[in-house]
């Protein structure tokens, strides 16, 4: 079970890469483009997960608690700079949900 979960998470690689393309300082690991990023492609790997794995509600709780969570990131971000938010939406591809 526990290889099963390693497997699942994000590699140290992939996570380095999509910081190199958010980050707005050297050492810039907690803004919220980086955590919003992280969390995107997350969400996006345990959709690909599920929609193969249909039965896993305990992994499709998950999902939506990293939902709700880059949801809110995105809320703070926008409340913060409009313009950092909008440049992020537009880099990942994103579009904001009705509030």
């Amino acid at each position: 079970m526990l290889l099963f979960l390693l497997k699942k998470m994000l590699s140290t690689s992939k996570k380095k890469r999509i910081i190199e393309g958010v980050k707005t300082h050297e050492k810039d690991t907690g803004s919220p483009e980086v955590q919003i990023s992280v969390l995107t492609k997350r969400i996006e790997e345990l959709t690909r997960h599920l929609k193969k794995n249909q039965k896993d509600h305990h992994s499709r709780r998950g999902l939506l608690g990293m939902v709700s969570e880059r949801q809110a990131q995105m809320n703070y971000l926008q409340k913060k700079s409009v313009k950092r938010f909008n440049a992020l939406m537009k880099k990942l591809n994103l579009k904001k949900r009705a509030s």
